[in-house]
């Protein structure tokens, strides 16, 4: 194994030499006699070579979220700190927050379980591939791997339950092959491939889906083929005058706002999960970003896609803002969660990089305050680019790993103490302004002088910096907490703004009820936060977690009490998701969301375009 990794090691070393000095040879290629290399032809060798560079999947946890090189871990003190250098967060210590966790869970680190450090590639099930196809694949220069480890990975997404089977077992069934193809043309040959010998196909893009839609279905007996998109990660072309660019779908969020900021542009699309989630994958679950209030969802950014079904492309005939031609086919495309082609090619609106940014935070007496608060942001239509109010809960938890800390007024009076602030039931707002520097503090003011009203005081950038970065952190808690005990998850749901302070209540109190009804022995965390403002409502996470020492199969108890949290969400007014999308595990819900004959309409688009159901992951229907 050893003299394997140092093999590969060397090779990614010099595929990297040889990746360089094609792509340099191919920006000259065009300038050149007929006699030198074609750009077909590297394109060709360069799909020969990415399949031993599978430099993402080694930076990445096997079994786990994120970097690998970047977790929470309790040092030999006792305390929590850190790792890494990715992150602001980075090497910093966190003396109380085991405090924290005993106190919140009764979770102590005598108690500790271990996830096996390594995949065996003995319990993964075998790849059954047709000799024919792979055949059909090295005619077509399609790069593959039919390796234990790349199809292990491209096998889950991050639920629960996903990283619960790494770190204990193994999937019933696995994708058989991963193929990479790194432009549009690929993707429509190994569609056509996969047509010609009845294969299933199953889209991977980032890999972050939190919905169960990679998960292989078991009954699925046909030659199961992971079409990774991360090799099609190109910006094709930026058009200053129009603010639009045409990006292949594969490219991950981070490298998308890096590429173009040196264009001097971005989208604004920010989730939580942008280091790792793809262009694609976005389209696919119709996703939102933290800065949607200034820059829109995914639906309002996107100009024209470009998808591969097995019906043919399914295109519109011109880029432009906005069509009368009927339904908009883009919203068949929008939200399919992989169940009717892959998207290959997105022109999105892009926008000057914005000349200032500031941050901020305001503290509420309580949690009514601060959606008030918030509602009358959204009524004026000044919220700024990113608002979230989090529960006390949660302020609990961010004081004690210090990204809170003591906020106190100029005047020098504790916070805590004026007003009569009751630290147990206060909450706070995190704030984000963008844009021309001079229109920010304007609408700063206007902010603070409406959370003024709702009896809110300004908390400092800091502490809204703080909040803010916390966001792209908070995921590797997880794995902590697995470490000792303590399984946790989120979901998300959006929700008429009468409806917000009973749904966060009744939600929350259900977790806490259902988990004693199902023999949790410790006391839960049940907290929320409002994430995004919209005229009519909002966006509502709530995150919760427990310790599950003495519960036999803690997965399926998890999976009872979240599945009740969701019931309690469609009882009180809230949607199935926001912007989590479905897959198979919310799927359940569809008829109740979207009626009989909405999903019969569902089921015959997906009938025309595939119906010999070669994407196949049983996703939505």
């Amino acid at each position: 194994m050893l003299f394997l990794q140092l093999l590969r090691f060397v090779f990614v070393g010099l595929v990297l030499v040889l990746a360089v000095f094609f792509t340099v040879h191919n920006v000259f290629s065009i300038q050149m006699s007929e006699g030198a290399l074609s750009s077909e032809f590297i394109m060709g060798l360069q799909s020969h070579l990415y399949v031993f560079l599978p430099l993402r999947q080694e930076l990445l946890k096997w079994n786990g979220w994120g970097y690998n090189d970047s977790k929470f871990i309790f040092n030999k003190k006792g305390q929590a700190e850190f790792t890494g250098k990715r992150y602001r967060l980075g090497g910093m210590v966190l003396p109380t927050f085991k405090e924290w966790m005993e106190k919140t869970f009764g979770a102590s680190l005598d108690h500790k379980t271990t996830s096996r450090a390594t995949l065996n590639v003995n319990d993964v099930p075998p790849s059954i591939v047709k000799e024919e196809f792979l055949q059909d694949l090295r005619a077509a220069k399609i790069s593959y791997s039919q390796d234990a480890e790349d199809r292990v990975f491209r096998a889950h997404g991050h639920c629960l339950h996903e990283i619960f089977i790494l770190r204990e077992g193994m999937f019933k069934r696995v994708p058989d092959i991963v193929v990479w193809p790194v432009c549009h043309e690929d993707v429509v040959k190994i569609v056509e491939l996969a047509c010609k010998h009845n294969l299933c196909i199953i889209p991977f893009g980032g890999g972050t889906s939190v919905s169960s839609a990679l998960e292989c279905p078991e009954e699925e007996k046909r030659t199961i083929v992971s079409l990774d998109t991360s090799q099609m990660n190109r910006i094709l072309w930026i058009d200053e005058k129009n603010l639009t660019a045409c990006v292949e779908a594969g490219i991950v969020g981070q490298d998308l706002e890096n590429q173009l900021a040196e264009s001097g542009f971005c989208t604004g699309h920010e989730p939580d999960s942008m280091e790792f989630s793809s262009l694609g994958g976005w389209v696919a679950t119709r996703a939102s970003g933290m800065k949607k209030t200034i820059y829109g969802n995914i639906e309002d950014m996107v100009i024209h896609i470009k998808m591969v079904t097995p019906r043919g492309i399914v295109e519109k005939n011109c880029q432009v803002p906005r069509m009368s031609t009927g339904p908009d086919i883009h919203h068949f495309i929008m939200g399919s969660e992989g169940t009717l082609g892959v998207v290959t090619e997105v022109t999105i609106k892009i926008r000057p990089v914005p000349e200032y940014q500031k941050y901020g935070s305001v503290v509420f007496p309580n949690f009514e305050r601060g959606v008030a608060c918030l509602r009358e942001v959204a009524k004026q239509r000044c919220a700024p680019a990113s608002i979230r109010l989090v529960d006390n809960a949660q302020f609990q938890f961010g004081k004690y790993v210090d990204l809170l800390r003591q906020i106190s007024l100029s005047k020098g009076f504790n916070l805590l103490l004026f007003k009569g602030f009751d630290p147990n039931i206060l909450c706070v707002a995190t704030l984000l302004f963008e844009g021309d520097r001079e229109k920010v503090l304007q609408h700063e003011k206007q902010v603070y002088d409406i959370a003024t009203k709702f009896g809110g005081l300004a908390a400092g950038e800091d502490n809204g910096q703080r909040g803010y970065m916390l966001t792209f952190v908070i995921a590797y808690l997880r794995d902590l907490g697995l470490d000792y005990y303590v399984i946790g998850e989120s979901f998300e749901t959006s929700v008429p703004w009468d409806r917000v302070l009973d749904l966060c209540r009744n939600v929350k109190e259900r977790i806490v009820r259902e988990c004693k009804e199902k023999g949790v022995q410790f006391a839960p965390l049940s907290t929320c936060r409002v994430t995004q403002t919209y005229d009519a409502g909002a966006c509502v996470y709530f995150y919760f977690a427990f310790n599950y020492r003495g519960i036999s199969d803690p997965i399926h108890v998890y999976e009872q009490i979240e599945r009740a949290a969701r019931e309690e969400i469609l009882a009180n007014g809230g949607s199935l998701s926001h912007h989590h999308g479905v897959g198979k595990l919310r799927k359940r819900w569809m008829k109740e969301s979207i009626s009989d004959v909405g999903l019969g309409m569902l089921r015959s688009v997906k009938e025309y375009v595939d119906p010999n159901n070669i994407f196949g992951n049983k996703n939505l229907l």
